[in-house]
Order: C-alpha cells, then sequence, then structure tokens
C-alpha cells in the first residue's frame, strides 16, 4: 500500500492520485540495474604506458590502434639521449635492453671505432616508440584475453606488466660507468702487436771512403 503525505490515506501501490483527497501520489524510482564496469582500449593503454602516456598514445594513433598497424617515423629523446638500453630496461622490454646493451658494445670492440654507439643511438631513437607500441600491443592483448573481462584483475595484470623500472636509473648509471672504463681501457691499450704497422728498415749508412 502507498500511504498519501496529505491525508494519510492508504491507496494502492500502482495510483498516481490519492483516492480521498486526490493529492499526486509521489512514485519511487526503480533501482537502476547493475551493469558490469568494462575498460575501454584506451584505457587499458593507458593503464599499461603508466607515465607519460599522452605523449606515447600521440605516436601510437600514427602507427594505428586498429587491426592494420602500419609504421611511421617517429622520434623517442629519451631513448637517443641516455644510454638506449637503459631506456628499454626501464620500459620493461628485457630482450631489447639486452640487444642494446651488448650491441653498442661489441661493434665498438670489433671495429674500434667510438662513433659506432652513436649510429645505434639513432636507431634506437628512430624506432623505440615503434617497438614499444608493439610490445604494448602483444602485452595487453595476451592480458586481455587471460584476465576475461575482470577489470579489476586486469588492472593488477597491467600494473604488473606494463609502467616502468624505478630502479633503472642506478643500474644505467652502473652500466655507464662500466662501458667508460671499458672504452678508457680499449684506447690505453691501443692496437695489437699483430695490428701494428712494421717499423721502416732504418736506412743504410754510406760507406766511409777510405
Amino acid at each position: 500500500m502507498k500511504s498519501c503525505a496529505q491525508c494519510q490515506q492508504q491507496n494502492q501501490e500502482d495510483a498516481k492520485f490519492c483516492y480521498q483527497c486526490g493529492n499526486t501520489l509521489t512514485v519511487e524510482p526503480e533501482p537502476p540495474i547493475a551493469t558490469p564496469v568494462t575498460h575501454t582500449d584506451e584505457h587499458l593503454w593507458r593503464q599499461f604506458i603508466g607515465p607519460h602516456a599522452d605523449r606515447y598514445l600521440k605516436h601510437f594513433k600514427k602507427f594505428g590502434l586498429g587491426e592494420q598497424p602500419k609504421f611511421a617515423l617517429t622520434w623517442n629523446w629519451p631513448a637517443f639521449l641516455f644510454i638506449s638500453f637503459v631506456w628499454f630496461l626501464y620500459r620493461k622490454m628485457y630482450v631489447y635492453a639486452l640487444v642494446y646493451a651488448l650491441g653498442p658494445m661489441i661493434s665498438t670492440y670489433l671495429t674500434g671505432d667510438l662513433t659506432v654507439g652513436l649510429v645505434w643511438s639513432i636507431m634506437a631513437g628512430a624506432t623505440a616508440n615503434y617497438v614499444y607500441y608493439w610490445h604494448c600491443r602483444e602485452q595487453i592483448g595476451g592480458i586481455k584475453k587471460g584476465s576475461s573481462t575482470d577489470p579489476v584483475k586486469q588492472d593488477e595484470a597491467l600494473k604488473e606488466a606494463g609502467g616502468v623500472q624505478p630502479y633503472v636509473i642506478w643500474v644505467g648509471i652502473a652500466f655507464y660507468v662500466l662501458f667508460i672504463m671499458t672504452m678508457i681501457k680499449m684506447l690505453q691499450d691501443g692496437p695489437t702487436d699483430g695490428e701494428r704497422s712494421p717499423e721502416k728498415p732504418a736506412k743504410p749508412t754510406a760507406a766511409s771512403s777510405v
């Protein structure tokens, strides 16, 4: 029964007006049906990227967030200015971090040219955004399949697999010191004995006149 607020007359539940005084009866709204919260793809990408998500999503949109990504030339200043492998390690791309940690050192050792490291830095600056885009794409796709549609599990998995490594700055400093010490040692040692140019034979002295 529904009570009238003016005369306290009891009325039927579906009555809109009071049977006694004609007062309009208030109709209580039905409670909304709870719907499961679903995250959009952009939300998942932001959760996975973490710091500076806006900047990276701006680059990623050039590659296409749909089913058919394409390469576009972009530039990543952190990957170029800092030691490249440190940036990859900071973004939890461990395989690429290993490649960019050993690649410049091995190349410099084999060629003896210190400018090889600059070539690696330029290559990292030109391709880091695209490599990171594919890393995010693959990781997010796996998380979406593994955690089903549960937003709580998705957020936990995104934070664990994505984001950044805060301790990387110290690892980068240690490897940078090691790299500098290795280069100094190579310069001090110089070429090996087998690589040194043979000395020119001394000119024979003119025979003294008798």
